[in-house]
């Protein structure tokens, strides 16, 4: 089975996002979209001709989304069949998180690796 097939996205904690945000975006260009965070675009080298995106994001410091990670980042990686995932890293041992996110541009899960790093799966829609 096809594990993870991508990296989706890098999310870290700052004290201060927006000015955060806008140092990157002064001095390496890098500037947020409508939804608040930087999103790039790029093809798909496993699914040709489809798009694909990965998403950069800075949180408050007193973000709980990382929780039960004590981490000051979290990634996302891009999965092709999140159930399937899940159900092989059950079976390995791996720590799962209960919780779900089904939403139009796909469908969460989190994870946690040994040294306790919160790690999300992204199942992208077909339109992702």
């Amino acid at each position: 089975m096809e594990r993870v097939t991508g990296f989706g996205g890098l999310f870290f904690k700052a004290e201060d996002p927006e000015a955060l945000y806008a140092w990157y975006e002064k001095h390496l260009g890098v500037k947020r979209g409508p939804e608040g965070a930087v999103t790039f675009k790029w093809s798909d080298s496993i699914d040709k001709g489809r798009d694909a995106q990965t998403v950069w994001a800075i949180f408050p410091k007193t973000t709980t989304y990382f929780q039960p990670s004590q981490a000051q980042f979290m990634m996302n990686f891009r999965v092709a069949d999140l159930d399937g995932l899940l159900k092989t890293l059950q079976e390995e041992g791996v720590q799962i998180d209960p919780q779900r996110g089904d939403y139009d541009y796909g469908r969460f899960a989190w994870v946690m690796d040994p040294e306790g790093n919160r790690i999300e799966l992204w199942e992208p829609s077909a339109e992702s």
